[in-house]
């Protein structure tokens, strides 16, 4: 959830900080005050587009930070967190947004600097805006299926995760398969080129690691000198008269001697006679290495000759040996497809047919099992619309006919949300026959359905019961509350219904300070929120008969509150 936002030098908004809580919490304000600013602001710390224009005028820079407590869909952003190396603690986000006024932006994520797709991908993550446009997203057919899915996630997920690996193996024989079937002249062309460069690797004979060896080598042949004088110095320092072994010698001798009349003696000389011989190895092992140790100009001429070769294939076939003999075993493969074409596509054609067959196993599994959710869903919606005074609505998911020849990422099915919102009518697509009013409070039904199943911890829903009152409005604010019970709701809102039902009432307000406009936020008392009640009923000037109907909405949605939670 959200728990604190700072804005500064945002637009009109010159320093605020507001701590947020669960339940619901609404917005108001008069128009232009700055409510869909502070939306404008949560937007950019999950990831939008940025502009100069945001930044306050006469400023250099704008700052948005968001404190997020984690509390659903931990795991899933612990992953993506840790894939970008951002460390999470005690399951706290920070969010961080900085505009300057010469368009730069900078992202972090708790204070590490990240790219915007990053901030966009955890940032959606955390936190769903709605507004009255976001209908327009519920038009599209293309989600419906996904929405569907989602209303029974964890009966679809382990059959829709079996047929993604299914049609994701189908999807890469089928364009191999197609590769193989293209036309004769780019094979040979390819044929061409593959012997080529196989030719070239395997007169290279590359050994594995062989660059790495032989770098190795280059290095002692170039450093000769430096290495055949630390060497030859340090076993002169320990061999000979009056040098390093020969006093490490007399001292442990002379330990010896006392060892039977001290126990600490005892062990320092038994400690100081290890040390000796090991040391003697050592000098051993230094004298055999200068025996050893020679310098050969041809074998160095040698090693740079192969190096350079080894370079000069690694700018075509990989960055380094390992790689290209990878790539050599993969020309391989390919030529020997290419050459023995035919065979190969009857062996692809087989696998293909075995993988349709397996993946339409799974997609027919997911077409009967989206069909009865399909009648679970229809029913709830239809619940849920009635609540909202569309009593006459039927909805329905509408499936396509089912052609097993079109395997698709979402198996065989194709379909969409159809709605009638009076009687006697047919159902059509939801664009041809809602009004806006009607597919806000579509969109409000479908959100309470998704709420439990989803893993968003916070949704803003910024003005979307525009067009509505009385009765209408009263059902909206109990839907509001009611996903609010399981989810953090903020809410923008020009309704008294709405915001007497809120846990959290914070009011927005423009503030003139030194010939500047500024905007600033408060959250509400008890008997604050009844005046502003009162206010939002009958606009500039607040009556008694409005404080009493502010009350008296009050009261209602205690009882309201009450019945929910017995």
């Amino acid at each position: 959830m959200l728990a604190e936002l700072s804005i500064r030098n945002f637009a009109i908004i010159d320093d605020i900080s507001i701590t947020f809580h669960d339940g619901l919490t609404v917005l108001t304000g008069e128009t232009g005050a700055g409510k869909s600013i502070i939306i404008d602001a949560v937007q950019l710390l999950t990831g939008s587009r940025a502009s100069v224009e945001f930044v306050r005028y006469g400023e250099e820079k704008a700052e948005i930070t968001g404190l997020f407590m984690l509390n659903k869909n931990v795991a899933h952003i612990e992953d993506v967190c840790e894939n970008y190396g951002i460390d999470i603690e005690e399951n706290i986000l920070v969010l961080d947004r900085t505009i300057t006024n010469k368009g730069k932006s900078i992202c972090r994520v708790n204070g590490k600097i990240v790219t915007l797709s990053i901030l966009r991908e955890i940032g959606q993550s955390l936190v769903n805006i709605h507004s009255q446009h976001d209908t327009i997203h519920l038009m599209d057919k293309s989600i419906h299926i996904e929405l569907l899915d989602l209303y029974d996630e964890e009966k679809v997920l382990p059959i829709k995760k079996k047929y993604d690996k299914l049609y994701k193996q189908f999807i890469l024989l089928q364009e191999r398969h197609d590769e193989l079937n293209s036309n004769e002249q780019q094979m040979a062309h390819r044929l061409d080129l593959l012997q080529f460069q196989l030719t070239e690797l395997e007169q290279a004979d590359l050994k594995e690691n062989e660059d790495i060896d032989l770098m190795e080598e280059r290095m002692q042949l170039q450093n000769y000198e430096k290495i055949y004088r630390s060497v030859h110095e340090a076993y002169h320092a320990l061999s000979g008269e009056q040098k390093g072994l020969e006093w490490i010698d007399i001292a442990q001798n002379r330990l010896q001697e006392g060892k039977d009349f001290d126990p600490q003696i005892k062990k320092q000389a038994e400690d100081l006679t290890n040390a000796f011989y090991n040391l003697e190895e050592i000098n051993i092992s230094l004298r055999n290495f200068i025996d050893d140790l020679h310098f050969d100009e041809d074998r160095l001429n040698e090693i740079e000759m192969r190096l350079n070769e080894i370079n000069r294939l690694k700018k075509k076939y990989g960055s380094s040996v390992k790689e290209m003999l990878i790539y050599q075993e993969q020309i391989k493969k390919e030529l020997d497809e290419l050459q023995n074409k035919d065979s190969h596509l009857e062996r692809i054609s087989n696998e293909l047919k075995e993988l349709k067959q397996s993946a339409l196993k799974e997609a027919n599994k997911l077409h009967a099992l989206r069909k009865k959710i399909a009648i679970s869903l229809e029913k709830d919606i239809k619940t849920e619309l009635n609540d909202l005074y569309l009593q006459n609505a039927t909805f329905k998911v509408f499936f396509d006919d089912v052609n097993e020849e079109n395997l698709s990422v979402n198996g065989i099915d194709q379909l969409s949300f159809m709605l009638s919102t009076n009687l006697g009518e047919p159902l059509k697509e939801l664009e041809k026959v809602a009004s806006g009013g009607e597919l806000s409070r579509i969109m409000l039904a479908l959100k309470k359905i998704f709420a439990k199943h989803d893993n968003i911890d916070t949704v803003i829903f910024d003005e979307i019961d525009t067009g509505v009152s009385g009765r209408v409005a009263q059902a909206i604010a109990e839907k509001m509350y009611q996903i609010s019970e399981t989810t953090q709701v903020l809410c923008i809102t020009h309704l008294p219904q709405v915001a007497a039902m809120s846990d959290h009432h914070i009011l927005i307000q423009k503030e003139e300070k030194q010939n500047r406009t500024s905007t600033q936020m408060k959250e509400l008392t008890d008997t604050e929120k009844i005046r502003e009640l009162g206010s939002m009923m009958t606009g500039t000037q607040l009556t008694e008969t409005a404080i009493e109907h502010s009350e008296e909405l009050l009261d209602l949605t205690k009882k309201f509150k009450l019945m929910t939670k017995s």
